[in-house]
């Protein structure tokens, strides 16, 4: 079968899981714990693990924080600078195209007084910089605007956004789930931006291990925020609990291997995204409409319409062969939000499918599209 649903999740890349292994057995030790070889040896790899990760993204090492994911990243931050910032404003703005995560937090905290703006999106998914600029406010404390959109691929202006963020005073947060190992970043280039969420298994890492950015000030202090988890103060005091060290090895890993192959691996995603949009075109024709922009996007990610096809019989048929979904993961028992604010009707939704291709595949494999 094909596989081709890596926007939900990746493939555990075999170098990530030799480094994980000897972290499950031998080197069972707890990073925390002081002077032995077992908590020296695990505290060594979480270092080496955080550096593999800031070479990634482009800041120093003392500014990730792990996680369990990045909806433990996004509730953390959101939550976080909403409660510790409280005194200064109560104004959270987002977009509509945001995952489960930021948008279910977002409502949350409408629960307990806060205003929260969500703003339109162009039929591609990206917000326009004068809305926002409109929209903030005297008491704006937050602004969280996902950087690449997970259905659609769509990336945001985030040197505008981070830019403006600057000018307005106004923190920045972005949910980079889907953008980290697959489009280059370097955030020394976006001083405005705050705040950044990741998760380790969108780019062949594994599950349950994730890691917050939090940038340093002038004084090389973190950005205060209120913990979600409090406990024995880990991470900097920002996220307590006992750290999960063969995860963040391997998590370390997917790094360091993504930032050794991103330019190979940009340029084999886009060459499968413009194979499989030219196999898809000769054998449906008319019969699809490509709801993704060609440009500024994820590569590897296509999202297209079935015309009066629905997408749930469609995944049914295709699973022998392949492996596809009508949008998120985390909100797959009902119709997208996104397409559904890039102005698509219900009918257009529910014939939406979703290919996410990863750099394990071959062109060739594509080919199984031509036998449908």
């Amino acid at each position: 079968m094909l596989y081709l649903d890596n926007c939900a999740t990746t493939q555990v890349h075999p170098e990530v899981k030799d480094a994980m292994l000897p972290y499950l057995m031998e080197e069972f030790g707890n990073p925390s714990s002081k002077y032995y070889s077992f908590a020296e040896n695990a505290k060594n790899a979480v270092i080496e693990a955080r550096n593999h990760l800031a070479s990634l993204l482009g800041c120093t090492s003392s500014e990730i924080i792990f996680t369990s994911g990045s909806t433990e990243s996004n509730n953390m931050i959101i939550k976080g600078v909403a409660d510790y910032f409280s005194n200064q404003g109560n104004h959270i703005i987002t977009t509509k195209v945001e995952h489960p995560s930021v948008l279910e937090t977002c409502k949350y905290l409408e629960t307990k007084g806060f205003e929260v703006t969500y703003l339109d999106v162009d039929r591609f998914g990206r917000i326009n910089i004068k809305d926002l600029e409109n929209a903030i406010k005297d008491h704006t404390i937050l602004v969280s605007i996902i950087w690449g959109n997970n259905e659609l691929g769509s990336l945001n202006d985030m040197e505008a956004i981070s830019n403006l963020c600057v000018k307005e005073n106004v923190f920045l947060h972005s949910d980079a789930t889907q953008v980290i190992g697959k489009v280059k970043v370097d955030l020394s280039n976006f001083p405005g931006l705050t705040f950044l969420s990741f998760s380790g298994h969108k780019f062949h890492g594994p599950k349950g291990i994730g890691g917050s950015f939090i940038r340093k000030d002038q004084y090389d202090i973190l950005t205060k925020i209120t913990p979600l988890l409090h406990g024995g103060g880990q991470e900097q005091g920002v996220r307590s609990g006992t750290l999960a060290v063969h995860n963040i090895v391997g998590f370390g890993k997917a790094a360091e291997i993504a930032l050794d192959n991103l330019n190979q691996n940009i340029e084999h995603l886009s060459e499968l995204e413009s194979y499989l949009t030219d196999l898809l075109k000769e054998k449906f024709n008319e019969h699809i409409i490509f709801n993704n922009d060609i440009i500024n996007k994820i590569p590897g990610l296509i999202n297209v319409q079935f015309k009066g096809v629905n997408n749930e019989i469609l995944l049914k048929k295709l699973a022998p062969l392949i492996a596809a979904s009508t949008g998120s993961a985390c909100s797959s028992s009902k119709p997208s939000h996104v397409l559904s604010a890039i102005g698509l009707t219900l009918d257009q939704v529910r014939s939406t499918i979703r290919f996410s291709m990863s750099s394990y595949i071959n062109k060739v494999e594509l080919d199984i599209f031509k036998k449908l």
